[in-house]
């Protein structure tokens, strides 16, 4: 079969299957619909929260960034895997004790406020829509290339199919579509990785793959570091980022990640409290599984796209190349007319640009595995891009539906009317993000790091301080997320859309750069909060009581359901 019926045959089937769960596990109450009812099990649990956490920033660009960045994308790796383990270790079981729908429901409750629950809102809003961007593009980038539609239609498509399986399942239907879709994009990552490893090295595991002899005899990282010395790029074992940048980047990464809405909620949906640290668990071995292959295809892709395009003539590249061309996602442009792809590290000579976020969907073309194979990977990257947008407008439509609508502005409104609300809110929400996604700011990664760092900025204090500090009060949490958030608004927008003046990167404050800068707010964040608590009246000692109850060990404590 052609690659374009592989690819139809294979995401209409997966398709089929995604709708067909939402169908099966139609919400039919707000429980159901924010917290799937409560009654997941750890293991499906973990399997929904590794497709909720691995979006297409993970499936599609974080090779992709190592790739072209070395050494330097490492700090992805490092960021994102370290913060789960944080999450998992400092947050989740606590979270689920206390027992709310939604991060905004446990702010407001334990800073007492609506006022709290309100600036939570906001911060939960900004950081969704951010991360969604990131999801929508990858979507559209998925569907630009193998279903031959361009960018702005694949984003269209991709919103009807979210808004189907969330707005009729709700968190029920979410999580095992989720549960599917873990299946599905492990699968496609893997399997061009197990092909590609065998090709190049003749070991058939990519994780010590690309730590061996190739073919040729030559160790395939050192080969990649003569290739990119050749071509005037930096060695790609090493870095060429300042310490302190890739600190802080990591850093914003891993407290970002404790602090997003989503993937938080997903502890929620369990019975009880064990649950939730053996799903955490299971979640951590599932991300495992993808984030140690990822630095092996980022090896393989960019050794292949160097020997396959670098210094070969134009009318002579293969089938692949003209095939992205057409996406204008890789573009040659031949400055000194002699019919030769001039790749190298000199701006001014070089000719050819290429999209990070194409290298993991074109890896299995550059390597000319079976057109099954290239089909698969499409599929994945769906897969991984669909999941975690659906479980960011969950966030958005319960943020407006239970925080707000029933919390605060209309607290006597029936069950019916909260879930038609929490529906017409994901409604809205897939429409917005729509516009995220055909408008993006960056490349996905980068989109989603910023929301790392929004989150890290925002939430990761209030929680922090929430569970562990029980003297913190209202005042001192509201005033440290404005100010975290407002701090980390005006750097991002001044540095990556040139608000406020614009800046370059010899302006960056500290040498810290936009993605890294979410530590700097979140350490400004904890500062403003503990001292604004220092000087005000300490939280209720109904609430300080509360905040001891958290802390004691239970096994089985049921979620308060309001």
């Amino acid at each position: 079969m052609t690659l374009q019926l592989w690819t139809w045959v294979l995401i209409g089937i997966t398709f089929a299957l995604y709708i067909g769960i939402a169908i099966w596990s139609r919400a039919n109450s707000t429980k159901d619909f924010y917290v799937a009812g409560g009654g997941i099990s750890p293991l499906a649990n973990g399997l929904a929260t590794a497709a909720d956490w691995m979006s297409a920033a993970s499936f599609i660009s974080m090779a992709g960034l190592i790739s072209f960045n070395g050494y330097d994308g490492s700090v992805y790796l490092m960021g994102w895997t370290g913060g789960y383990v944080l999450l998992a270790l400092l947050l989740a079981p606590y979270l689920r004790k206390f027992g709310k729908f939604t991060v905004p429901d446990f702010i407001g409750d334990r800073y007492y406020s609506n006022i709290a629950r309100t600036v939570a809102v906001i911060c939960a809003l900004i950081v969704s829509f951010t991360y969604v961007a990131g999801q929508m593009r990858g979507v559209g980038l998925v569907f630009s290339r193998f279903l031959e539609v361009d960018i702005n239609t694949g984003v269209i498509i991709g919103m009807i199919i979210v808004l189907f399986y969330a707005v009729l399942g709700g968190m029920k239907g979410i999580t095992y579509t989720q549960v599917a879709q873990y299946c599905v994009l492990i699968f496609a990552f893997m399997v061009p990785a197990l092909f590609i490893s065998i090709q190049m090295t003749g070991n058939p595991i990519p994780q010590l793959g690309f730590g061996s002899t190739g073919t040729d005899g030559v160790y395939l990282l050192d080969k990649l570091d003569g290739l990119h010395k050749a071509l005037g790029f930096h060695e790609y074992t090493s870095g060429s980022k300042s310490t302190i940048d890739v600190f802080f980047i990591t850093a914003a990464l891993m407290v970002g990640t404790a602090g997003l809405p989503h993937v938080i909620v997903r502890f929620f949906t369990v019975k009880k409290v064990s649950d939730a640290r053996k799903s955490a668990g299971w979640a951590l071995l599932f991300i495992a599984i993808l984030y140690t292959t990822a630095p092996a295809i980022a090896v393989f892709s960019r050794t292949n796209l160097i020997e396959t395009v670098s210094n070969k003539n134009y009318d002579e590249l293969p089938e692949w190349f003209s095939n992205w061309e057409k996406t204008k996602l890789i573009k040659f442009t031949d400055k000194n007319n002699d019919g030769k792809v001039q790749y190298v590290a000199n701006p001014e000579i070089n000719e050819l640009t290429v999209d990070k976020d194409i290298m993991v969907l074109a890896n299995p073309e550059i390597a000319q595995l079976p057109n099954w194979v290239i089909a698969l990977v499409a599929a994945g990257g769906l897969a991984a891009a669909l999941s975690t947008a659906a479980g960011l407008l969950l966030v958005i439509s319960s943020s407006v539906s239970h925080d707000l609508i029933k919390k605060m502005i209309n607290p006597t409104i029936s069950e019916k009317g909260e879930l038609v609300a929490a529906r017409l809110s994901a409604i809205v929400a897939v429409v917005i993000a729509g516009y995220f996604g055909i408008n993006p700011p960056d490349f996905v990664a980068a989109t989603v790091a910023l929301a790392f760092g929004l989150a890290a900025a925002s939430f990761f204090p209030a929680i922090i301080l929430g569970i562990f500090h029980k003297k913190m009060n209202k005042e001192g949490a509201i005033a440290g997320m404005v100010i975290g958030m407002l701090t980390m608004l005006f750097y991002m927008l001044k540095f990556k859309f040139n608000w406020f003046g614009g800046g370059t990167k010899s302006d960056w404050w500290f040498g810290i750069s936009p993605e890294g800068f979410g530590t700097v707010a979140m350490l400004l964040n904890f500062t403003v909060s503990i001292i604004v608590a220092k000087f005000t009246p300490n939280p209720p000692e109904s609430v300080q009581e509360l905040v001891e109850n958290i802390r004691i060990p239970s096994n089985a404590t049921k979620p308060q359901v309001h």
